[in-house]
């Protein structure tokens, strides 16, 4: 992108984080301008930036029906991807509250993480100064904060981390089912889950997905409603039919976790196929 598109996306920014909310509706022609504004904003990471062609932001958070307005609680944020599209999207008019391990995890793999997104946003805080944290550390520690406050709870590539800890450190779906509900208490009446994840092959059973890094669709629906959530759609956002749920999704970009082995086969496929679905909690 050019240096003049990229000051535009910027300054439009800022005007979302200087004007008020109906003033700006009035000079823009719809929220749409703001999220592409974010996604363009020159905080985001040069790699990260590649990754649009396989996740479409724009598109996804069109789709959850996202607004510059909104409480949103991001679930297990990793080293920040969408946080650095959804803080400045956020930041004037809304709030956004991180759901993630803590420093002080006796966890050292979450206390790396955790040390790593902590200085992410501390060393931006024009970006990310009005950035609430909120503890949340799977599989014995998940609430989300109060209960009915939040317009929305998003999670990006992270459901099957709680089909792991059902497969391997549980009998029962308890890890699943403590995600929806603590999503399911956090958000207002008529609030919405928006949730990414990668896709196991169709007759897939849980067990033998969850070891290749990917959740069912029809299993993450049942356990959603099985919460108390309606599911309000599903999307092919962030479908790949190159990839045909066979691998481990560590083997695909980005992660590539073979090196050389392979590299140019996962490379041609792309990331995962990856499930889009919208829930919704009922009014009444």
């Amino acid at each position: 992108m050019s240096n003049v598109k990229l000051g535009f996306a910027w300054i439009l920014t800022t005007l979302v984080a200087t004007v008020p909310l109906r003033a700006f509706a009035e000079t823009t022609p719809t929220v749409d301008s703001v999220i592409r504004a974010a996604i363009a904003g020159p905080q985001r990471t040069a790699s990260f930036k590649l990754r649009d062609k396989y996740r479409h932001p724009l598109e996804t958070l069109d789709f959850f029906g996202i607004r510059p307005d909104m409480t949103v609680i991001e679930v297990l944020p990793g080293a920040g991807w969408y946080t650095e599209i959804l803080a400045p999207l956020l930041r004037a008019h809304g709030h956004l509250v991180e759901a993630t391990p803590p420093t002080t995890s006796p966890s050292v793999f979450f206390r790396r993480m955790a040390d790593r997104y902590e200085k992410k946003l501390s060393d931006d805080p024009d970006v990310y100064g009005r950035v609430t944290m909120t503890p949340f550390e799977p599989p014995g520690y998940m609430p989300l904060g109060g209960e009915d406050y939040a317009d929305m709870v998003v999670t990006f590539l992270n459901l099957h981390d709680f089909v792991y800890f059902n497969v391997h450190n549980e009998t029962t779906n308890a890890v699943m089912q403590r995600f929806f509900r603590s999503a399911y208490q956090a958000l207002k009446p008529g609030g919405v889950l928006g949730i990414v994840a990668q896709r196991a092959k169709n007759g897939e059973s849980v067990a033998d997905a969850a070891v290749k890094g990917r959740v069912p669709q029809s299993y993450a629906i049942r356990e959603a409603e099985q919460a108390g959530f309606r599911l309000a759609g599903t999307s092919e956002i962030n479908a790949n039919p190159k990839d045909n749920g066979r691998y481990p999704i560590w083997y695909l970009p980005p992660t590539l976790k073979l090196g050389d082995q392979d590299r140019e086969k996962y490379l041609e496929i792309g990331e995962s196929d990856n499930m889009t679905l919208r829930f919704v909690k009922p009014k009444d």
